[in-house]
């Protein structure tokens, strides 16, 4: 098989970080002007984004592995659980905080779970708190405070709700980043993040069926939108990240990942129009820092920089 080169690397890290950021604003769209059931997208989402990647697993790659993650009893259940506590859980929250607020917050908050890792290892003493660790933390919570604040004390610039599901989200990633270790060792990042969204979407199936839609809200645009979270926004954003590996360095390719808060911002705001104060543009490139120190310092002090040569993305 041929080695892509650089320039393909690049062309897949970031395009598929663009297609994961402006997805969220496109959710965000269908919430806002369509009326879509935020229970039935994150449902249809997962299920078919998750049989598509799954797809392309038994055609590109190691087919044998697609069943041969249940054959292992104990590997099943941490595949069931990470399914629905980790990939369904990170999915769900984060589609509600933008179907309370926006996409651009959504995102934003999201990110804070590497801040979020960093103080959950130093408190469970596996990994000493360094300055670098200090700066992080230190520019997520700025960022948190002047994104959610506009800079004043006395009101909130996003609903609380948003802001509620948006933290839940940021935890959700957490658990999510570190429960997935042990499973990334043994498996291919596409199998276990296709069966994982496949049991999301199977399990939330209980809660709001997929084939249950009012009509009436699909019109041609927004079946375009709806095809456009699913097909671009999932399932080839993770594939092109994945496949930017084959010629760019774990490091190169979470570095160029961070152009998906930024594409989540600048649509939300030319795109959807929506108002970004002062302060908060502040409290972005605070954020948006925190992760590019993150992604040029991989050998910081949290321990899920071991699993690079199988990232997780999951927005």
């Amino acid at each position: 098989m041929n080695i892509p080169n650089r320039k393909t690397g690049f062309f897949f890290v970031i395009t598929g970080a663009s297609f994961w950021g402006v997805g969220g604003t496109v959710a965000q769209k269908l919430f806002q002007e369509y009326a879509i059931d935020v229970n039935w997208l994150v449902t249809t989402r997962l299920l078919i984004a998750g049989l598509l990647l799954l797809t392309v697993q038994f055609f590109k790659k190691d087919r044998s592995q697609v069943l041969g993650v249940w054959k292992n009893w104990k590997v099943a259940m941490q595949l069931v659980i990470f399914g629905i506590f980790g990939m369904l859980a990170v999915q769900y929250t984060y589609m509600a905080s933008i179907n309370h607020g926006n996409a651009a917050v959504a995102t934003l908050l999201q990110y804070l779970a590497p801040a979020m890792l960093i103080i959950y290892l130093f408190l469970r003493k596996q990994t000493m708190l360094t300055r670098l660790d200090v700066v992080t933390v230190s520019l997520a919570l700025f960022g948190c405070f002047f994104l959610l604040t506009n800079g004043s004390l006395s009101q909130l610039s996003v609903p609380a709700p948003a802001i509620v599901w948006g933290v839940l989200s940021a935890v959700a990633l957490a658990f999510y980043t570190l429960y997935a270790l042990p499973l990334l060792k043994q498996y291919d990042s596409l199998v276990i993040v296709g069966w994982a969204m496949v049991i999301g979407g199977f399990a939330l199936s209980f809660i709001h069926q997929p084939w249950q839609v009012n009509v009436t809200n699909l019109t041609v645009e927004a079946s375009l939108y709806i095809l456009f979270v699913i097909v671009f926004g999932t399932m080839i954003a993770f594939w092109f990240y994945i496949e930017s590996l084959q010629s760019l360095s774990p490091k190169e390719t979470s570095l160029l990942g961070s152009l998906e808060p930024l594409a989540a911002v600048l649509t939300t705001l030319f795109w959807l129009r929506e108002p970004f104060g002062t302060f908060q543009w502040v409290g972005t490139a605070c954020i948006i820092g925190m992760i590019l120190i993150l992604a040029m310092n991989k050998s910081s002090s949290s321990k899920t920089s071991k699993s690079n040569k199988k990232p997780l993305r999951v927005s």
